[in-house]
């Protein structure tokens, strides 16, 4: 009979894991041998953390920690899943929040599926949601879009056309940015939408350092011009917009 393959949340920064790693989360991480993670060192550093309060079922060097990433062939997912086909849980660990979500590990859950494996999802935190909760921006239609065309002409006509289904559809937008990247993705907001399009800007969220801000386009504009940059740079942000 096949094991489980159970999805483990990961911080979003550092700090205490109990904070936003809820007990039972912990302490299945703790009995599992086995683990498909995003980044092996991440995934030895949230296993030292779990430790603190939930001693591993054996040292931390002997636990099995098998990649998965953006680089990763279709053709490697079916021995990432060996383990499991073997009668062994394992656990498949995000580099930050939830996996299979903006994250790599969607793939191997449906191969998990294809093959009879059971998957079950844990809960912790994620920065989609954690980010629409807060903007005051509509909870009840949005979408996910992950990251823009870098080109920045490309970039403004994208934004225009999600611009577009948001006022038709009243549906909030999400996207996420690499963090070197943070103030161009601002600017182009608040450049290419209309001046009332909420625009919110949640950083580092659960952190000490979160900042979480939602105002129209045309403020973050007069902002932007006056040298008021919301302090994130190079720190994980979420941006979310609704015409």
């Amino acid at each position: 009979m096949p094991g489980t393959l159970y999805l483990i949340p990961n911080s979003l920064g550092p700090g205490e894991l109990s904070h936003v790693i809820p007990e039972p989360v912990r302490a299945h991480a703790a009995r599992l041998g086995c683990f498909v993670a995003e980044n092996a060192k991440t995934a030895r550093a949230f296993l030292k953390a779990v430790a603190v309060t939930h001693p591993l079922r054996t040292v931390l060097q002997e636990i099995d920690i098998r990649e998965l990433n953006v680089n990763t062939p279709a053709a490697q997912l079916p021995a990432l899943l060996a383990p499991l086909l073997d009668g062994r849980d394992a656990g498949l660990l995000s580099e930050a929040g939830v996996p299979a979500v903006a994250d790599p590990g969607a793939d191997l859950v449906r191969l998990a599926h294809q093959r009879g494996i059971t998957v079950r999802p844990l809960v912790g935190p994620s920065s989609l949601l954690l980010a629409l909760m807060a903007s005051g921006l509509n909870g009840q239609s949005f979408a996910f879009h992950g990251y823009l065309p870098t080109d920045a002409n490309d970039r403004a006509a994208r934004l225009r056309q999600l611009e577009q289904r948001s006022r038709q559809d009243k549906q909030t937008q999400i996207l996420i940015e690499t963090p070197y990247r943070n103030e161009a993705m601002l600017e182009a907001l608040a450049t290419h939408c209309a001046p009332g399009t909420l625009i919110c800007v949640a950083t580092d969220l659960t952190l000490d350092t979160e900042f979480i801000r939602t105002a129209g386009a045309q403020q973050w504009k007069t902002e932007i011009a006056a040298g008021k940059m919301p302090a994130f740079r190079k720190k994980p942000t979420v941006f979310l917009f609704l015409a």
